[in-house]
C-alpha cells in the first residue's frame, strides 16, 4: 500500500501533497477557474502519473534489453466526454536511439504493461472515509 497525504487550507486552490518518503507537490487550478496556477491541476497530475511511469517502464525495460536509446520523449492528451462518461487519455512516445521496428513493436506493448496504464484501464474502487 502507498500512502501519501495531502492538506488545503484558505488559499484557492492550493494543496499541498506530501508522499510518505517526505517529497512534495503542490497542486492548484488554472487562474482561469479560481485558482493562482501554483502546480499542476488534478487533471494534469493523473496525466504526468501515466507519463512517468510510461517512461520509467520504457527505460527500465530498455536498460536490460542493453538498447542504444538515448532519450525517451512522451505527450499525453486527456480528454473528458461528460456525455459518454469517458475519460481518454492519447499517448504519443518519441524515441531517439538505434532500434529496428521489431524492437519498437515491442516498447509499443511495455508501454501498455506500465502499472498506472493497467490501474487506469482495470476496475478502479475508492473507498471514502470522513474522519
Amino acid at each position: 500500500m502507498e500512502t501519501l497525504s495531502a492538506k488545503i487550507d484558505t488559499r484557492l486552490y492550493r494543496t499541498e501533497i506530501t508522499s510518505a518518503s517526505g517529497n512534495i507537490v503542490i497542486a492548484d487550478e488554472p487562474q482561469e477557474f479560481g485558482g493562482k496556477n501554483l502546480g499542476f491541476s488534478p487533471s494534469e497530475l493523473l496525466a504526468s502519473s501515466l507519463a512517468s511511469c510510461t517512461l520509467i517502464t520504457l527505460r527500465m525495460y530498455i536498460n536490460r534489453k542493453q538498447w542504444n536509446v538515448s532519450e525517451i520523449d512522451i505527450k499525453i492528451d486527456y480528454e473528458k466526454d461528460s456525455e459518454q462518461n469517458i475519460s481518454l487519455f492519447t499517448r504519443k512516445i518519441e524515441i531517439t536511439g538505434e532500434i529496428d521496428e521489431n524492437q519498437r513493436q515491442k516498447l509499443h506493448l511495455i508501454a501498455e504493461k506500465c502499472p498506472i496504464h493497467k490501474i487506469l484501464t482495470n476496475i478502479i474502487e475508492i473507498q471514502t472515509t470522513l474522519i
